[in-house]
């Protein structure tokens, strides 16, 4: 006779709770799939995601509406591994009572969820299966043997990984969004007496959920440590850093009414790692020495269509692997006594199969490829694990990182020399999906004795690759170069090539983004190193149609310091060199990039032979080679040649051609010049054509009516991209006529009128550029000019005086430079910030760009090119 007492509390369902937020796209999800009478639906995800919760809400719906039975067991007590039997036993206990029938567990079950209508046909039953990941065997067992008896039944389980039934549905329950996160960490504040509010704490607690991945359970946890300290504190323990962050050390959360497992964020992690073989947990420990990965905020519509986030199988296997890589270090390779399982690279693809089916691995799937990360509490737990578990770990986990720093150089010194083809896209998408690890890389090179010339190879190759230009921002890569040349000041001996070549190459990107007097001062030190006799240097720049002896690179430096900060038509001259003494070692990308510069010099500045013959030259090259971004760079060199030196109506065709090739390649910097460039020759067409006897005026309005609508949506973008086109020599002077051809066109009235219209362009959606290529909808035009509501009503609760501080600092003023400019204290500055964050509902100055009336947008552009520069040391 078969006899269970009478289920208790324990085994009732989860209260709803009314701090559930966010999750319903997959609210929906579930109640319509229980709807069509789904018979296996399984949520998936990392410990303390919120599948639990979810289920809860779902079930408690459904049954409001349908009236269904809903039964639920909660399996998380039984020990790992237990078999069928021991699941079903565990059900019956949760969801019958008292049985003195004689019936087997199976057929009390059977029984009990089988249900049938006042005319004799099933009616659907809901099982709720609570935590399956460490009894998958067992529960997956007892599933199908379910299922396939009870008709009306439908299963929703619970499972860190898939049950792996033919049919089963799941949903994958992701992190939450920001807004959901932030909203979530202020209700749990309320529950310490320690409620967040103003500007200031908001912006710390978003911080800190984004240190918690926007994860619910650790943001509980987070939230809890208010009643022990206050949230800067909080924020100070998630540096992220392996022995600096203190997350893992947190006592742990509530006594009463918490599942132990969700007592501490390594509880949680724990729980899933212990279900591990000794092979999955190696890798697991292994992979921590890879970048932190995070799961894209589903808020982010417009995010970039590009993955940059995880590490790629093969990186993966070149790190983790025990196989001898190339490059190892005798002192740093592992003898096999130092770990208790040792990685072939034939195993890692299917441990990390694994390793993402147990959640403690996130695959991040592109169309073309999957990549895979830890987030960052992952990380930090399987570094401390990679290094508690032996003496040699410590060892183990420098040589890895070394393992990293070596793979991510080579993979970029590889793409610097063979760019120049048809591998191109290829190549710098590898490079740029690459991003966090190669920054990871080169702090390790910095931080790693003896390290710091390969992170300074890692910059000099980003460099080559023009990354910084598709990537962005380029203090971001300069500010990296010069840290790593900074650590290699202390090698012994200094690798003065690879510096000099470093140095040229922040001058180059430092002229890009206007700063002439530091490029002006970096570029007299590459010299002196290249020059130690001071009398060969005295008159150095009196050389430039002469080799007296300088690098490639170098030439490269001063060639585009000639162009950009001089207007001095010698840059042909030695941007030739340049190209010259890169051909003559086999390194055409970087011959490439000399020449692009080279033919922009020319067509800005030389004469109209030299133009003609060194731009064709270069777009004939670049198209030979099969290079399609430097392709369309050489065709915007024509079009320029083109416009200054013969048919601007032509240019327009080859700048149209150029965009083209732009927007797959995602450059932001090159579409925004494509539409710069299609500017300067419609106001030249408009010049030939009033040069006639008979201009078209309603063509020359149309041309001027065009500049001024590109015009209004490239300052949108120039603000946003950290242009400083006033300080780019011959290009900014060729934007300043173009705008005074369309003005003095159009009057200051209708010029304006188009500005603003063109202002309202969106560019996550590309419609400057569509509108440059003639592939604009109509409507995107024609729509009244009206001041977007939500983001004018919110600039309009701004005083007076926080509109100016706001303008400012949309200009990427300092607080302490906004002080000095107004007169005012930077306490004044700071208080005044912090109301214009909390008005604005932000919590980043960063984002006050958005909130900038188009009508103000020109200040702020004014204001961007006003802005003081923080003096560098020599």
């Amino acid at each position: 006779m078969f006899v269970v007492a009478r289920r208790g509390l324990a085994y009732r369902p989860p209260r709803a709770t009314n701090d559930f937020v966010g999750r319903e796209g997959e609210l929906d999800d579930v109640i319509s799939l229980l709807g069509r009478s789904a018979r296996l639906i399984t949520l998936v995800g990392t410990g303390g995601i919120g599948k639990t919760r979810l289920a809860a809400h779902a079930v408690g719906r459904y049954q409001s509406a349908r009236n269904v039975s809903v039964h639920w067991v909660r399996l998380a007590r039984l020990a790992a591994g237990s078999d069928a039997d021991t699941v079903a036993a565990e059900i019956a206990q949760s969801v019958l009572d008292v049985d003195f029938s004689g019936r087997s567990v199976w057929e009390a079950l059977v029984d009990t969820f089988t249900e049938k209508d006042a005319v004799g046909r099933f009616r659907q039953s809901v099982l709720v299966m609570d935590n399956c990941e460490h009894v998958l065997v067992g529960a997956g067992d007892v599933i199908a043997r379910l299922l396939e008896a009870v008709p009306g039944l439908s299963i929703l389980a619970t499972s860190r990984e898939l049950i792996g039934w033919v049919d089963e549905h799941v949903i994958v329950v992701p992190p939450l969004s920001r807004q959901q996160a932030l909203t979530l960490f202020r209700q749990r504040s309320e529950l310490t007496g320690r409620q967040v509010s103003g500007a200031d704490q908001i912006a710390t607690a978003g911080l800190i959920c984004r240190h918690m991945h926007n994860h619910p359970l650790y943001i509980r946890l987070a939230a809890a440590r208010l009643v022990r300290q206050p949230l800067a504190a909080i924020l100070g323990e998630l540096s992220g850093e392996d022995t600096a962050d203190k997350r893992m050390r947190w006592s742990h959360g509530p006594r009463v009414g918490a599942d132990p497992r969700h007592r501490g964020v390594g509880d949680v992690i724990a729980w899933s790692y212990d279900l591990c073989t000794d092979k999955e947990r190696l890798l697991f420990e292994r992979m921590s020495v890879f970048a932190a990965g995070y799961d894209p905020d589903p808020d982010d519509a417009h995010s970039c269509a590009l993955l940059t986030v995880g590490a790629e199988l093969g990186a993966i296997e070149s790190v983790c692997a025990d196989d001898r890589q190339p490059g190892d270090d005798d002192h740093l390779a592992m003898p096999s006594s130092a770990v208790t399982a040792r990685l072939a690279r034939d195993e890692i693809e299917t441990l990390l199969g694994r390793l993402v089916d147990r959640s403690l691995v996130t695959a991040h799937f592109s169309e073309t490829t999957v990549r895979y990360s830890l987030l960052e509490s992952l990380r930090i737990f399987a570094r401390q694990k990679l290094e508690q578990h032996s003496t040699d770990r410590a060892e183990e986990a420098t040589r890895l990182a070394i393992r990293h720093c070596q793979y991510y150089r080579d993979q970029i010194a590889y793409a610097a020399a063979h760019w120049f083809g048809p591998a191109e896209q290829e190549l710098l998408h590898r490079a740029l999906t690459a991003w966090d690890n190669i920054l990871t890389a080169i702090d390790t090179s910095i931080r790693t004795p003896g390290k710091a010339a390969v992170g300074l190879e890692i910059c000099a190759g980003l460099l080559a690759l023009r990354l910084p230009f598709f990537r962005g921002p380029f203090r971001e890569t300069r500010r990296w170069t010069e840290r790593s040349l900074q650590a290699t000041r202390m090698l012994d001996p200094q690798p003065t090539e690879l510096q000099i070549r470093a140095m040229a190459l922040i001058v180059w990107l430092a002229l890009c983004q206007g700063e002439h007097d530091d490029a002006e001062r970096i570029l007299e030190d590459c010299v002196a190193a290249c020059l130690p006799d001071i009398d060969r240097r005295r008159d150095w720049r009196l050389t430039a149609q002469t080799d007296i002896g300088l690098p490639a690179v170098v030439e490269l430096a001063w060639g585009t310091e000639l162009l950009l900060a001089r207007r001095d038509v010698r840059a042909v001259d030695v941007l030739s060199r340049a190209r010259e003494k890169w051909l003559q070692v086999d390194n055409r990308g970087a011959a490439a990039t000399a020449d692009m510069w080279a033919a922009l010099a020319a067509a800005a500045l030389g004469s109209t032979r030299q133009a003609h013959q060194v731009t064709r030259r270069h777009l004939d090259e670049a198209s030979a080679s099969g290079a399609l971004w430097m392709k369309s760079w050489a065709q915007l060199a024509w079009a320029l040649t083109l416009t200054k030196h013969g048919n601007p109506t032509e240019a327009l065709v080859f700048e149209r051609q150029a965009l083209e090739h732009q927007l797959p390649a995602r450059d932001p910097w090159g579409l925004f010049w494509a539409v710069q460039f299609r500017t300067w020759s419609l106001a030249q067409c408009i010049v030939d054509a009033e040069a006639t006897d008979a201009p078209d005026r309603d063509m020359v309005t149309a041309w001027a009516t065009e500049i001024a609508l590109l015009a209004g949506g490239t300052a949108t973008q120039q603000a946003k991209l950290g242009i400083h086109l006033e300080a780019l020599g011959p290009f900014a002077d060729e934007a300043a006529r173009a705008l005074a051809v369309a003005r003095r066109v159009l009057g200051p009235k209708a010029f304006e009128q188009a500005h603003t219209r063109g202002s309202r362009l969106r560019p996550e959606r590309n419609e400057v550029q569509q509108l440059a290529m003639g592939t604009l909808p109509t409507a995107a035009l024609t729509a009244p000019l009206q001041e977007d509501t939500a983001a004018s009503s919110y600039w309009t609760e701004l005083t007076t005086a926080e509109q100016e501080v706001a303008t400012l600092a949309a200009a990427r003023w300092t607080n302490a430079a906004i002080a000095a400019r107004r007169g005012n204290s930077v306490r004044t500055v700071d208080a005044q910030m912090a109301a214009i964050l909390k008005k604005l509902t932000i919590t980043s100055r960063e984002d006050i760009i958005g909130f900038v009336p188009k009508d103000v947008i020109d200040k702020v552009r004014a204001d961007a090119v006003l802005r003081p520069h923080r003096q560098r040391n020599s």
